[in-house]
């Protein structure tokens, strides 16, 4: 009972990552160096994400429409109008920041190792769900910017300059990591342990350099934990939501079970490495560690709910008792997709292990 609720190394280390930038924030040409190094993290980021995102995945997304079609539908237009609907909560418990920062964790892209993870414990179609989680990482990069300027403009939380900062940023390391991928794939691919350990340090990173300005700034005294209490009550409340929309959505639609699972999955998570690495594009000044606060305690809220649904999907009896389901959904999967589901499994594989 108890290791469902244990955070997990990565969250251990932004944790410690965060209180440093409160003991021993950086100030002046330290700052300015930090800053140098963030932008220089982000462009790596996204360029390795450009590496790794299989452009056969998001063909192959053609063959199964109607599940790919839900997974979009409820991470970027659900969860939207979900944080819509709890800004009202949120605006009269938060500071603005935060309420800002709950809107811009609703517009992110799904995350792509977790989602296909959890997936794979639960049995589900792991096929299914890296080729969504992929995608949504793909359109992300221009989804979120959109969807952010329009719910926030008018909240001065955004501003549309930031597109240009957006292309240059984000979407110019990602293309060129695309355009590479050919010479440098399975490079990347076989070094992917060690590559996944420079994400991770690129996002501590920046944590630290967001969470340093925000010290240096004073924001922390406007803070009490009663604050960080409710903000995981509206975390928690919005997730709960999305889970349950997206178990309900799945079946009234009809899918398999092993569609389901994926559903659930990859349309109930956000991405906390894309989420810090637009933030720190998107937002300017010390309160930007307000505005990411809430995408980083609902990472820690989706991965302790999401390993408890796992487990609950996988024990289930219905599990035990929909072989012949699960089996024509698999079929239909080798079908559709043909030999791109060997190469599918064998990235989950991957980064299920890392």
């Amino acid at each position: 009972m108890l290791a469902r609720f244990r955070p997990n190394g990565f969250t251990l280390a932004m944790a410690a990552m965060v209180t440093i930038a409160l003991a021993a924030p950086c100030y002046g040409a330290g700052a300015q160096l930090f800053a140098v190094l963030t932008s220089a993290a982000i462009g790596l980021l996204f360029f390795l994400q450009g590496v790794r995102l299989s452009r056969a995945a998001i063909v192959a997304a053609a063959s199964h429409w109607r599940l790919h079609l839900v997974i979009f539908a409820t991470t970027f237009v659900l969860f939207p109008l979900a944080g819509l609907m709890l800004r009202p909560l949120a605006s009269a418990l938060l500071p603005p920041e935060m309420v800002l920062g709950l809107i811009f964790l609703c517009t992110l892209p799904s995350t792509v190792q977790s989602s296909i993870a959890f997936t794979s414990i639960a049995g589900g179609n792991v096929a299914a769900a890296l080729c969504s989680a992929s995608a949504s990482s793909l359109v992300g990069m221009a989804a979120t910017p959109l969807l952010a300027g329009l719910l926030l403009q008018a909240h001065g939380g955004f501003s549309l300059d930031a597109l240009r900062s957006i292309a240059f940023e984000l979407l110019a390391p990602f293309v060129a990591g695309q355009a590479l991928q050919r010479w440098i794939g399975g490079f990347v691919q076989r070094h992917s342990k060690v590559l996944g350990m420079t994400d991770r340090g690129s996002v501590l990173l920046m944590v630290y350099t967001v969470f340093s300005a925000a010290t240096v700034g004073g924001i922390w005294h406007q803070l009490s934990p009663g604050l960080f209490a409710i903000l995981a009550a509206v975390d928690a409340t919005l997730l709960a939501l999305m889970l349950a929309a997206t178990a309900f959505i799945a079946r009234r639609l009809g899918f398999s079970r092993a569609d389901e699972i994926a559903i659930v999955f990859c349309g109930s998570k956000k991405s906390l490495i894309s989420g810090i690495a637009m933030a720190n594009v998107m937002f300017a000044g010390p309160a930007v560690s307000l505005v990411v606060l809430p995408l980083m305690i609902f990472h820690q809220i989706q991965l302790m709910a999401c390993a408890a649904l796992a487990r609950r999907y996988a024990s289930a009896p219905a599990a035990a008792s929909e072989p012949a389901g699960l089996w024509r959904s698999a079929a239909r999967e080798r079908e559709t997709t043909g030999s791109a589901q060997t190469g599918f499994i064998v990235a989950a594989n991957r980064a299920r292990s890392s």
